[in-house]
Formats: C-alpha cells, structure tokens, sequence
C-alpha cells in the first residue's frame, strides 16, 4: 500500500520486528471474533471489519526515519500491524530503552498485559500463587510474580516441553495433576476449560482465579459445583484494553506500556521467542501457525532493510 505523506505530528517508521500474538491473531485469522465484540476487539491501527478481510496486529518494533526530529533515528514500539513501514501520530509510539534490544521489544505488548494483570490481581508478600497456561502471557506474569519477596509461584501446563521456559525465568515447572494447591491466586491462562477447572482446584477457601483467557465465540463450560460456594471462591476477569482500576486514577496507557518495555531488560525473555520467519513468509507462516503446524511461544517476524523511506 503507498503510505500517506505524513502531516503534522506524525512519524514514519520502518519496521524492524514484529509479534505474532498467537492466541488472538489465530482467533482473528479464523473468524472467530464474536459480533459482540467487533468493536472491542479492533486493534489501533486495525484496516477492515472483522471477520475478513483485515489487517491486524499489535507488536510492531520499529525505527523513525522522519519526522518528529525528537525521535529521529530512535528505535520505538507501536501497537501496529505487519507492515514494512507505516505513519502514525508520535504520541502513538513509545521509544525502546536502550538496556532493551530491539528484536526482544516484540514483548512489550504481552508484558503489559502481565502488568495489568498483577495491577489487578495485587498479589501480596508470601503468597502461594499459580499460574496456569505457559504461553506468551502466562510466561509474562510468571516472570513477574517470581522477583515478588516470599512468593511460592509455579508455572502449570500441560504441555512438559513448557518446563524449559519455566526454568529460564526461574519459575517452578509443574504439570496440572503435580501443582500445589492451597493458593491464594490463580491466574489462568490457558485459554481451556480444563485450565480454568484445574486453576479453581487449586485454590485456598475465598481465593481467586484471575481470567486472563479470551475465548472469542467459544461457549465455555465452568465447574460452579463442589467447593465453589462453600470455598467462597471468586473468579475474576482481567483484560489490558482498560487500565486496572486500581491505578486508573494515577497511571494512563503511556506510563503502563513504558513500565512494560522496562521490565523487558531482563535477558531470561528471550526465552519466550521460540519462532522466527521473515516477512515475506508471513502469510504462508501465519496459516501453519493457525494450524498449529509451527508450535510455540511468540514467533517473531523479521524486516528486511530495503530502501529508505524519502518525501
């Protein structure tokens, strides 16, 4: 597509990496956003309706090439698409702090999906804290709660191949049938019935379950029977589209996201990057994602260096 001329206020990037959000791009990719959702669920610089044809996406690192003389020649993540270069306001891109590299920045969104998530969950020294599903956010918010004093964290999924990731971010591995129970908080992550079932399981009496999943148009069965209403048990949503509540009033979007590439300085995340492809393989690689023929964590989509961009 020809990008517009840039106005006022506005940069060009060209891309260096972006993210493949592996979960919901998936879900996008098969028409599974349910109708309720179609506003909801748009990305910020999303082109079509959903279901089809769209262009998605939300983990772009790039550079400025003009501009906003500021951040001439800074490297900078935008919630952006797949695409080689594109135009957008300044204030919709945050600069990349140099402790973090560019080919790990891809994380920003997914960690601040796990800030969020901890901001709502306010889990406190010495808790005994779960976190079912070892994906890209579950993966997140485990190497999170592990640099929390006193906490006992474990990283549940049923997958054993999951343990590797676990044990780079230092986090204790266990499969669903081997996790401790008596928690505090759960946070669930798994994006299945089973998970959710297992993350009510293991909590203490009046623990929580903090949702993190988002099915799309996938009806969802939850096991309210048992110790549910005698536990006082409480399962709680959490979603990164709207800042936590609990620091609505003293944090907006740009200080959560800034907080995120941060916490990204720690070399142990790399380990959640299992999966590369240049962008010119990306639509056949998408495709065998969605199949789950390309398995992992978060696939990475490199940009070749071609052309600069000039007015």
């Amino acid at each position: 597509m020809p990008l517009p001329e840039p106005g006022d206020g506005d940069v060009v990037v060209r891309s260096l990496y972006s993210g493949v959000s592996r979960g919901t791009e998936t879900l996008v990719l098969r028409g599974g956003v349910p109708r309720s959702q179609h506003t909801a669920m748009r990305a910020p610089f999303q082109e079509g309706d959903f279901p089809a044809p769209v262009k998605y996406g939300y983990l772009n690192v790039g550079v400025v090439e003009a501009g906003c003389a500021a951040l001439l020649g800074r490297t900078v993540f935008c919630l952006y698409p797949h695409q080689t270069r594109y135009v957008v306001p300044a204030t919709a891109v945050t600069p990349v702090p140099g402790t973090v590299p560019a080919a790990r920045a891809i994380l920003a969104g997914t960690m601040e999906t796990a800030v969020n998530a901890l901001w709502d969950a306010a889990p406190l020294v010495g808790d005994r804290i779960a976190v079912v599903g070892a994906g890209m956010v579950g993966a997140c918010v485990a190497s999170l709660l592990v640099r929390f004093p006193g906490v006992r964290v474990q990283l549940v999924d049923a997958d054993p191949a999951k343990a590797a990731v676990a044990d780079a971010l230092g986090v204790r591995f266990a499969a669903p049938d081997d996790a401790l129970g008596g928690c505090d908080l759960v946070v669930h992550a798994s994006a299945t019935e089973a998970g959710l079932a297992r993350s009510l399981e293991l909590l203490a009496p009046e623990g929580t379950v903090l949702e993190l999943s988002w099915y799309g148009d996938r009806e969802v069965s939850l096991p309210l029977g048992e110790a549910f209403h005698s536990g006082r048990l409480v399962v709680r949503a959490s979603q990164v589209g709207a800042v936590s509540p609990a620091r609505r009033s003293r944090r907006d979007f740009r200080d959560r996201l800034a907080l995120a590439l941060d916490l990204l300085a720690d070399p142990a995340l790399d380990a959640l990057i299992t999966g590369e492809s240049a962008f010119d393989d990306l639509p056949r690689d998408m495709a065998r994602i969605a199949a789950g023929e390309l398995p992992g964590l978060c696939h990475r989509v490199v940009y070749g260096g071609e052309g600069r961009w000039a007015p």
